[in-house]
Parts: structure tokens; sequence; C-alpha cells
């Protein structure tokens, strides 16, 4: 029988540098409540959110990505042609084919990457950790075993104005990370799933519905109460498997970074897994909104270069959300 050779890469990965681009149209919750029939104090108890970064007409997908990812691979000091693959995770990318990672590929000059996107909606950047740190391990990263992953959304396209609970919630941007090989361990076995019964509790519509719309966007559509539910009575246990998994215990976290969605489910996070006071709690939600697969990375990015996440330090990250998809790591600050 024929013996067919495997491949092998490096024994662990890690993030190497991360980069960030926020839509640069700022929306302030009183802004916010000149379109639709809310308040400012309404608006931020419920969620945490005072405002919202919006992309102008000129900051498409694409463009937010390469800014991020050229952050990211200076920090990194990584130059495009080393890259051997890019993953974006994103549900803004509008064209069937070819996937959004081809243009930036083109756009940042990285002359062969594999290059692909996935549709994992909030979880989209920990799915993207999980594949990227598999690719490196297995040696299908490229000769410099490099993988460049982005999360990057322009939501204010697809969202309903009148729908005053959803209308509010969602901004624009990109969060990117260069993820190499690593002597030591850098991201921790991942928990990821998703709860197939609530598949239709946050969608966007078909293109057929937007097409009939003012502004020829699908919508984002969200039953927001069973979202809440969810984020407290499961994502909450994958959290704290996460944890496990890593074989850390939460007292030596130094980090923890949630999707960024609403505060109160942060809270009640936080609560659950016993966090101590000195553990940092990403809270970008209050300037950035609910920027879905961009998130963590964007939220992450601005901790590191604030100096409130110091390399070698630990973080939880985890996102949670259409699908209902979640997933969740342990990782090293670069």
């Amino acid at each position: 029988m024929t013996t067919l050779a495997t491949s092998t890469g490096a024994r662990y990965a890690r993030i190497l540098g991360t980069g960030s681009y926020r839509g640069s149209r700022v929306v302030t919750n009183e802004q916010m409540c000149t379109m639709i029939d809310s308040t400012p104090e309404w608006i931020e108890q419920r969620t945490g959110i005072k405002e919202r970064h919006w992309a102008t007409e000129d900051e498409t997908p694409l463009s937010m990505s390469a800014a991020a990812c050229r952050s990211a691979m200076d920090m990194a000091g990584v130059e495009p042609g080393r890259i051997g693959a890019i993953i974006v995770a994103s549900v803004s990318h509008h064209r069937p084919s070819p996937a959004l990672a081809d243009y930036l590929a083109r756009e940042l000059g990285c002359p062969d990457p594999a290059a692909f996107d996935i549709s994992a909606a909030c979880a989209g950047f920990c799915y993207s950790v999980a594949l990227a740190e598999s690719l490196i391990r297995a040696g299908h990263a490229g000769d410099d075993g490099l993988v460049l992953i982005v999360g990057v959304e322009k939501l204010s396209e697809m969202i309903n104005i009148a729908d005053r609970g959803t209308a509010f919630i969602f901004g624009d941007g990109a969060g990117a990370a260069v993820i190499g090989p690593s002597r030591t361990p850098g991201i921790s076995p991942t928990v990821w799933g998703s709860k197939p019964e609530n598949v239709e509790t946050i969608q966007i519509e078909n293109w057929l519905a937007g097409a009939s719309n003012d502004t020829g966007y699908p919508f984002i559509t969200m039953d927001g109460r069973t979202v809440f539910k969810w984020a407290l009575a499961e994502v909450t246990g994958h959290a704290a498997r996460a944890i496990e998994l890593a074989g850390i215990r939460p007292e030596e976290l130094d980090i923890f970074l949630p999707h960024q969605a609403n505060d109160r489910i942060t809270d009640a996070l936080v609560r659950h897994l016993h966090l101590p006071e000195n553990v940092a709690v990403g809270r970008d939600i209050a300037e950035m909104g609910n920027a879905s697969a961009s998130s963590i990375p964007i939220a992450l990015d601005r901790m590191i270069r604030e100096g409130r996440a110091t390399s070698g330090q630990t973080a939880l990250i985890i996102g949670y959300g259409a699908g209902l998809t979640y997933a969740g790591q342990i990782v090293v600050i670069p």
C-alpha cells in the first residue's frame, strides 16, 4: 500500500501583532435619537453604548481591512510577501465570490497566500484564531508559517432604522492579527460550537429582501431577549471551559475580552467566572458599538496600544452571536 507523506509545522503558535481601524463617523446616542424613537439614557442603560463608529461611503470592508492589517504587520515586523494565508471573518462582504481575502491579498501585495473568508458573525475572529493556529501547527501556512486574520464589518449599511430595538446597536470597523510560530504555547485549545435550534434568532435578510428597501442592502434582524438569555445561560459555561482547557485558574488571567455585545452580558460573565478585580475587562462597546466579527480584535488592539494589555499577559477572548455560534480561547499578548 502506498504511504502518503504528511505535513507538520510549528509545535506552538501565538499572536505576533495586532491592528485596527474604526469607521471615521462617530454617531452619539443623542444623534441616534434623532433617527429612532429612544433616549440616550435608555440606550446606555440597556447596552452600555454611548456612541458608535460608522464608516463613510469611501470606507469599505476592503479599505478598513487593509488599514488594520498593515498596522498588525507593522507591529509584528512582517512583510506582505511572508504571509502564507489570509482569513477574513465578515458578514459584510457582499460579493459571493471571490472572497474578500483575495481582494485583500492584492491590496496588501501578498503574492501567493491561501485566502478565504468565513461567516461566523460575532464569533468570527475567535474562529479565525483557531483556524490560524491549526494551519500553523499542521504546516499549512507557507514557508514562514504566518497567517493574517481580520474581522471586518460595515453593519451600518444593514440596519433597519425603523427597528428601534436594533438600529442603535451596530458599528463599523476592522481588527487584525498576525499569527505565527512560537517556541512556547501562545494560544490555548479552542472551545467552539453552535446552538442550531436558535439559528433564526439573529439573521441578515436575503438579497431579494434587500432589493425591496430604500438602502438596497438586506437588514439585520435579531431577537435580543433570546440572545441575552442564551448568553447568560450558556456562554458563561463555555468561557469557564476555555479557562479549564488552558490549564489555568480564573485568578491567573490578566485580561478578559468578550465580544462587545452588551455591557450587562459582560458583567454577568465576570460574575459567573469569579474574576478578581485585578483582571482588566475590555469594554470597548461604549465608544464602538457592536462591531460583530471585528469587535474583539479592535478592542484588543486598543488595550495593547493604550498599555492596558502588555506583552506576555494572558487574555480570555470569547465571541458569540448569530448561528447561534460561539468560540473562545486564551491568548498570550504579543
